[in-house]
Parts: structure tokens; C-alpha cells; sequence
């Protein structure tokens, strides 16, 4: 782990209110960085106390000049607008970056190829890394509504093997990269410290809020008309059987970028969901399956 150049530098985040995007915020806080939080509502974002606030959009360049001023690091998302389509403006974003003085960049990889990215990558004027995620802890939350329901988790594919990373530990990652030196031109893939079944998911989650959940294994027409039933369009169903029933080498394989990057362990699963073991208790005198 290399030394941060400066005390303080500051930071742009856009998507700052997404999953990730508020990781980021929160690791660059408690590093001591000062953050500027870019949302397209500032009225209803909800930070914490010492972060700037200002309003913009990815899909319009123009409204990032004055957010980019002072700013020494930019994290990007790839995609933006109402309907979250793929950035097609990465060519100018960066840019007004370039202009504003910036000098390094994260990209979060959105799980296939990208205009913004791809403009990222051919950037050599800011030093750029790109974080590759596997599958979120937070995507456990899903079970949330079935655990508190009826303390069940139904899924197919229960053996299948994920490497599923904190999301935390991605901000972690970003916040380093983009205040130390050492990681332009890199790609980093950020996965958990271990391998986890549905199963051991699950168990996990059931020693967090001390109580039973029994796992109900679907069989894959059983899951595709679950996943229909709760609004999925066809072209996610596809996507959730691909990865769930066939996993790809990198969302099942632990790589330590984590502690190479940060200098400590990536967290665990049980950790995540000791953390997040309210949404899957059910309220007084509700549910106790």
C-alpha cells in the first residue's frame, strides 16, 4: 500500500447515491478526503455531515464543469440519465476532467463492454483504474421480504459457488485508487475472502438474527416463473440463469485485491450480515417462522 500524496485531496463521486457510490463516499470520509457527492436531485440525497452536495448529470458534460472545480479524483459510473442507458458522453467527460486538473479516475465496471469505459481506458491523460466487482453481499437482500415472510429462502441453483465481495470493500478499493499513488492503468478485480454456497449464505444469515431459515432448492422452471412473477424483464431471467446455473471462473475464484490494495482482509459474509441483520428480522408480533 503506497502513501497518500496529499493530507487531503478532493474527491468527485458520481452515482454518489448507488450502492457503491455511497461506499465510496463514506471510505473517502474516513480517510479524511474532502468529497463532493454528484447527484442529478440534490434535494433528496442524504449524506453525511461534511459532504458537498452539488447537482449534475453524466448524460450532459456541461454540468460537471463547475462540480470538477478543485477536484483531484473522479469516480465514474457507466451508465446515467432516467433510464440508467450507457454513458455515451465518456469522451467529454473526461475531457472536462482533463481541464479541471484532475489526475486520477475510477471507472466501476458495469459487467460487459462500455462506450465509457472503453474512453477510459484509452485516456492516457489521467491514470485511470477500473474495479471490477463480482456479485454484491447486498444482492442477499432479495431474500429479505421471503426471510421475514415466511423464514424461507427460495432459490435454484443452491450449490453454485459465488466469491461475493462487501460493498464497502469496493469503496475501500476506490478511495485508495483514487488517493494513492501506484494504481493508473489497473484493473481490479474484488471479490470476498471466500467462497460461499446459497446454503452457507443462508446459514450465515441465520446466525446473524438467531433464528431458522429453511432453504427451498427450485428447479429452473420453477425459478424463471418466481423471477417473472416478481416483474424481471426476459432479458434479466437470462441473465440470472447464465450466471446462476453456469457462474463464470471470475465471480467463483477469491483474489486477495482487497488486502493488496488496502492493507487489510476483504470482509466476510457473516460480517455483512451481522451488519445488515435487521431487514431480515421480522418486526414485533410479525412473522416468526
Amino acid at each position: 500500500m503506497t502513501q497518500t500524496l496529499t493530507q487531503t485531496q478532493k474527491i468527485l463521486v458520481t452515482g454518489a447515491t448507488g450502492t457503491v457510490g455511497r461506499q465510496v463516499v463514506a471510505e473517502l470520509l474516513a480517510r479524511g478526503h474532502a468529497v463532493r457527492a454528484l447527484t442529478r436531485d440534490a434535494a433528496r440525497a442524504d449524506f453525511p455531515a461534511g459532504v458537498e452536495v452539488v447537482q449534475g448529470d453524466l448524460t450532459d458534460p456541461a454540468t460537471l464543469i463547475p462540480a470538477l472545480h478543485g477536484v483531484t479524483g473522479l469516480h465514474l459510473i457507466t451508465f446515467g440519465g432516467a433510464y440508467f442507458a450507457p454513458l455515451e458522453t465518456g469522451p467529454r467527460i473526461l475531457e472536462a476532467a482533463r481541464a479541471a486538473g484532475v489526475r486520477r479516475v475510477t471507472v466501476l465496471h458495469g459487467g460487459g463492454p462500455s462506450p465509457l469505459e472503453d474512453a477510459v481506458r484509452a485516456d492516457d491523460g489521467v491514470d485511470w483504474t477500473v474495479l471490477m466487482p463480482v456479485e454484491f453481499m447486498g444482492n442477499a437482500l432479495e431474500w429479505a421480504e421471503g426471510i421475514v415472510a415466511a423464514g424461507e429462502v427460495r432459490e435454484p441453483f443452491v450449490s453454485r459457488l459465488s466469491a461475493m465481495v462487501h460493498e464497502g470493500d469496493i469503496g475501500a478499493v476506490a478511495a485508495v485508487a483514487l488517493t494513492e499513488e501506484g494504481h493508473g492503468g489497473q484493473e481490479y478485480v474484488i471479490t470476498g475472502p471466500e467462497l460461499l454456497t446459497v446454503n452457507d449464505k443462508v446459514a450465515a444469515l441465520a446466525a446473524a438474527g438467531g433464528r431458522e431459515i429453511a432453504l427451498v432448492e427450485l428447479t429452473e422452471e420453477q425459478a424463471v416463473a418466481q423471477w417473472r412473477a416478481a416483474g424481471h424483464p426476459e432479458d434479466v431471467i437470462g441473465f440470472l440463469l447464465q450466471a446462476y446455473g453456469d457462474t463464470p471462473e471470475v465471480g467463483r475464484t477469491v483474489v486477495d485485491t482487497v488486502e493488496k490494495v488496502t492493507g487489510r482482509p476483504a470482509r466476510t459474509f457473516a460480517q455483512w450480515a451481522a451488519e445488515h441483520a435487521d431487514a431480515f428480522t421480522p418486526p414485533p408480533g410479525g412473522a416468526t417462522a
